[in-house]
């Protein structure tokens, strides 16, 4: 089928987890993302995973998860042959699409002004730790310093535990996340200006994970009120969160009132619907350590695959609580076709899988046939198609431009 990015050619200059979570996305929609690495070296994270072998071939299992479907190339754009050759591709470009600290674009003669002089029709994106033109803007930006300066980390944990950084990298995914959207709405106001203007796009990773947070960040601004750490606890209902069963945890979410009371008669205690503590959701807020005790004294007799099927049929939202591995095997992430397997992939030698994006289009699944690529795999036939000859491609090489 036909997919809405069919048209769009990105040149993506990024690396690690945000820039290519973003040109990850764009490519499943259909663009033609061209990945640009450093010779040698290339993108830190195909040095990456829980696997040394892929790590010893650029392959590593971080790479491979977030760049099927791109094209790569190494390009050292410090190099005045790999600059020109950089210059010619944007020519056939509609994107740009980087990670870097603010300035080391601009430093290397590459920044958005001096491309969109070249191709005033470019949209171009920087996604960064704090913005372009803040005061923080040369500070270092991981993911795990991003969570902390963002509140982020104050929200999880409880009293004993916290603060906790989230379990993965969720400042670089949510800034990958806003970046791709940015770029498709500029892609959308380029196609209705009568002139084609492109934009600038400037991506803030501690402003993603800020507005992420959604109803801790509101209740913080317009009511004045910190978030607490409630560990597994939902802050804005009653009872709400993980319970311990016989065999662990499950998850409930009984946050109207007849799910509460659904849930009490469900676990043998309905005589809690009529206990003076718990008459309406601020009173089980109020009294939330209290009520949990009640409910997690009957629901540790049995074990949670009985309670999720009974809450369910009741209408109660209940689930368990899955590592990993069983929640990449559910029915309903298998029956998407969100696991997409590649075998035979040169530099990994064994079958693989990744995870695909979660939208589905009424035409069918988005999905790349082409999997992750080797480091430069793509350079000779991209300098090709630019109209470089066999001998300049091989004087480029050898002069260290690619």
């Amino acid at each position: 089928m036909r997919l809405p990015l069919d048209d769009i050619r990105v040149l993506d200059l990024s690396s690690v987890i945000a820039g290519p979570y973003c040109s990850y996305h764009l490519v499943q929609m259909g663009a033609t993302v061209i990945k640009i690495e450093q010779p040698g070296s290339g993108d830190a994270a195909r040095r990456q995973g829980a696997d040394p072998a892929l790590n010893a071939r650029n392959m590593g299992a971080s790479f491979l998860g977030l760049n099927a479907g791109k094209r790569a190339i190494t390009l050292n754009l410090k190099h005045p042959d790999g600059k020109a050759i950089f210059l010619r591709l944007l020519a056939t470009a509609d994107v740009v699409l980087e990670n870097f600290r603010p300035g080391v674009m601009e430093r290397l003669g590459l920044g958005y002004e001096a491309l969109r002089a070249e191709r005033p029709g470019l949209v171009y994106c920087a996604i960064s730790g704090f913005g372009q033109d803040t005061s923080y803007r040369a500070k270092p930006a991981y993911d795990q310093i991003v969570q902390g300066l963002s509140g982020a980390m104050a929200t999880t944990g409880d009293a004993g535990s916290g603060p906790l950084r989230a379990g993965y990298p969720v400042s670089d995914t949510l800034g990958g996340i806003n970046a791709a959207y940015a770029i498709v709405a500029a892609l959308l106001q380029r196609e209705r200006d009568p002139a084609g203007t492109g934009q600038f796009i400037d991506v803030s990773m501690l402003d993603a994970t800020i507005s992420a947070m959604g109803w801790a960040t509101s209740n913080w601004l317009a009511a004045g009120q910190k978030p607490r750490l409630m560990g597994n606890d939902n802050f804005s209902a009653s009872p709400s969160g993980s319970f311990r069963v016989a065999d662990g945890l499950i998850n409930v979410a009984a946050n109207m009132q007849p799910q509460f009371e659904a849930f009490c008669r469900i676990v043998g205690r309905e005589a809690l619907i009529a206990d003076p503590r718990f008459p309406d959701p601020d009173a089980r807020i109020q009294h939330r350590d209290a009520l949990k005790a009640e409910l997690e004294s009957a629901l540790q007799e049995r074990p949670g695959a009985e309670w999720v099927a009974a809450l369910n049929a009741a209408g109660v939202p209940a689930g368990p609580v899955l590592g990993l591995d069983e929640a990449t095997r559910l029915p309903p992430v298998q029956e998407r076709g969100s696991v997409q397997r590649f075998e035979g992939v040169p530099g990994v030698e064994r079958p693989f899988e990744v995870f695909r994006p979660a939208y589905r289009l009424s035409g069918g699944a988005p999905q790349t046939g082409e999997p992750p690529a080797q480091l430069g795999q793509h350079t000779d036939a991209v300098l090709a198609e630019l109209g470089y000859s066999a001998e300049e491609i091989a004087a480029f090489r050898e002069a260290g431009a690619v």
